[in-house]
């Protein structure tokens, strides 16, 4: 029975090491990459070190879920571009035609994913005088090596896409995903795609995004629209025109989830002009935009179900400037009471047909709305754009000057003070100078005294003549070292006023 199972065992092993022969498990497989993670489209390269240094008998394969996938000229130009379906298990293979060996290596999960589009953001979204633009531009995947692309957009007229500018006025390229634009004045579109690695990896550009402004002095375009106000009924026929610099203008809208749509898609086109009859979104933002990289301002209109409205301006109100908010009816009847709301709060008890703001401020920006007869209309916001003067680069000038006035006053006095000091350190010296002379029996005042008078040579100063003078030694002595402490005070102090 002994004999038996010994013999059994000593099959079991033989056929394992049959199975097994010039089989050794002792090869290495790297993945030659900073992440864990890939995309589709980016480069990577594995190492399979059998060990054996360079030996050109050896032949090696890369196996992916342990069927044949690469084969390698050498152990370390295994290098090939990764697919969405390259995700697995890798092991490397080792043959040496010499001697028939076969080494086989460790194994390496990899996860390969679709190329990456990132999402960018735009804050705030409407812009307002003095107000900083943040960009931020998301990666599904972060890591520490993505770098950040900013780019500009520019329409393309011949089709519904928008070119990629990079820009050229502030920095294009970020370690962090935000960038600040400063001084931003008028509509612009802006995108962002991230890379990283060498040779550099690029995501997908991500969707254009706008920074908005209703303003339409502020750009060198404006966007037209009749009737101009904000609320419309949903079977009011509109129009909106562009008006500017280029020759060759579109309309384009978003709505209100991110949609771009040209207005061949929603309207008829008659040169710069689109005709609507029906709104298709409840919300929408529409601006005009130009082959060379124009963009109008941006009004923002509401298509409403409901019988009445409210009239309100599509542009900022310029401050100090009167407007007129009114109701309007489905069917154009007239109405005799009307009662206004701000910000949801009643504005007067009585009723009237418009509300007539006579100088506007920037305390009558808010939501109104109006009532009449138990029916309310939708709210809508009426901005106010702050009064610039157009004198106000003359102010700024004469600012400037009475600040140049001020510090060059500032800088005479400081000067006539340096000068005193000078003239009293200097005259102080030479009451030392006149001292060390009576009292020449003391080496180590004359020898200050001469080293003085060497290092003040090059200096011009008025001299005070002093003609009291004592006649005991110890007296000079002692004024001849405070002298020399005066020296050093003074020549410290004339060399801090020079810096």
């Amino acid at each position: 029975m002994v004999g038996q199972t010994l013999f059994c065992l000593l099959a079991f092993f033989l056929l394992k090491a049959s199975i097994y022969c010039g089989h050794t498990e002792d090869a290495v497989l790297t993945l030659n990459s900073n992440w864990s993670i890939l995309f589709s489209g980016e480069s990577v390269s594995f190492t399979c070190d059998t060990k054996e240094g360079q030996d050109k008998t050896w032949n090696y394969t890369i196996s992916r879920n342990e069927s044949h996938f690469l084969s390698c000229s050498s152990k370390t130009s295994c290098l090939f571009n990764v697919t969405r379906n390259d995700s697995g298990e890798y092991q490397c293979i080792g043959h040496s035609i010499r001697n028939n060996v076969t080494k086989m290596s460790n194994k390496i999960n990899l996860t390969v994913l679709d190329k990456p589009r990132p999402v960018l953001t735009v804050s705030p979204s409407w812009l307002s005088p003095g107000a900083l633009v943040t960009l931020s531009c998301e990666v599904e995947h972060p890591s520490a090596g993505w770098r950040f692309y900013w780019y500009k957009t520019v329409a393309n007229l011949s089709g519904n896409y928008y070119k990629h500018m990079i820009e050229h006025d502030r920095r294009t390229v970020t370690e962090q995903n935000s960038s600040i634009i400063h001084g931003q004045t008028h509509t612009a579109g802006y995108v962002c795609r991230a890379g990283r690695g060498d040779p550099v990896y690029y995501t997908d550009h991500s969707k254009a995004k706008f920074v908005w402004s209703g303003d339409f002095d502020s750009g060198s375009a404006s966007v037209k629209v009749k009737p101009a106000t904000v609320q419309h009924f949903s079977d009011e026929s509109v129009s909106l025109s562009c008006e500017g610099k280029s020759t060759e203008w579109r309309v384009v809208r978003f709505n209100e989830t991110g949609h771009r749509e040209i207005c061949s898609a929603w309207g008829t086109i008659n040169g710069s002009t689109c005709n609507f009859s029906k709104f298709h979104n409840k919300t929408a933002v529409y601006f005009c935009e130009s082959g060379s990289g124009e963009f109008s301002n941006a009004v923002n209109l509401t298509v409403q179900k409901k019988d009445i409205i409210l009239v309100s301006p599509v542009h900022p109100v310029p401050e100090g400037e009167s407007v007129t908010l009114s109701c309007k009816l489905r069917n154009n009847s007239s109405m005799s009471s009307v009662v206004f709301y701000k910000n949801d709060k009643l504005l007067q008890n009585e009723s009237r047909q418009e509300l007539k703001i006579s100088a506007a401020s920037k305390t009558d920006e808010g939501f109104y709305s109006c009532k009449h007869s138990n029916q309310e209309s939708p709210k809508s916001w009426m901005s106010v754009k702050l009064h610039v003067p157009k004198n106000s680069s003359i102010h700024v000038s004469l600012i400037s000057g009475l600040v140049c006035g001020i510090l060059l006053i500032i800088f005479l006095l400081l000067f006539v003070c340096c000068k005193k000091s000078n003239d009293f350190c200097f005259a102080r010296i030479r009451r030392s100078q006149r001292t060390t002379q009576v009292s020449a029996s003391d080496p180590v005042v004359t020898q200050n005294n001469t080293h003085l008078h060497e290092e003040s040579q090059d200096v011009t100063y008025s001299l005070i003549e002093d003609t009291h003078f004592g006649n005991q030694e110890q007296k000079h002595q002692s004024e001849a070292y405070s002298n020399f402490e005066v020296w050093t005070s003074c020549r410290n102090f004339i060399s801090a006023s020079k810096r």
